[in-house]
């Protein structure tokens, strides 16, 4: 699975959140910025081309269904970007995370909470 550019996860991360097919139109509608719809289309042209969005014409409006979970593109970018950036160590990761604004009380406890829980998955 290849990375994607930020525009092209921008649409991505919309079509995600739609349960049904959807059009141009309608992603448009939540892109952040503004951008001309021959730019949205090639950028769903390419999607289509890597294997996420799979079209559907329907008389005159294409219709797009994600053929990748999102959860899959994040576990894969996720597992990515801590190979890159923080040699494979969850714990340079936290150190990053904690060492530059600091994590919240709240933040500690929820990072606790899931080793915990990930711990007791891994001991049944």
């Amino acid at each position: 699975m290849k990375r994607l550019p930020e525009s092209e996860l921008e649409i991505m991360m919309i079509i995600w959140r739609y349960d049904r097919a959807v059009n141009r139109m309608e992603i448009e509608e939540h892109l952040q910025k503004e951008v001309a719809a021959p730019t949205i289309l090639s950028f769903l042209n390419r999607l289509e081309k890597k294997g996420f969005v799979k079209v559907e014409k329907e008389g005159k409006v294409n219709w797009y269904t994600p053929l990748v979970k999102e959860e899959e593109y994040l576990q894969k970018e996720s597992r990515n970007i801590l190979q890159r950036m923080y040699q494979n160590s969850v714990k340079n990761f936290v150190t990053a995370l904690y060492d530059g604004d600091g994590l919240s009380d709240r933040e500690l406890q929820e990072l606790k909470d899931f080793i915990e829980e990930k711990s007791a998955e891994k001991d049944k």
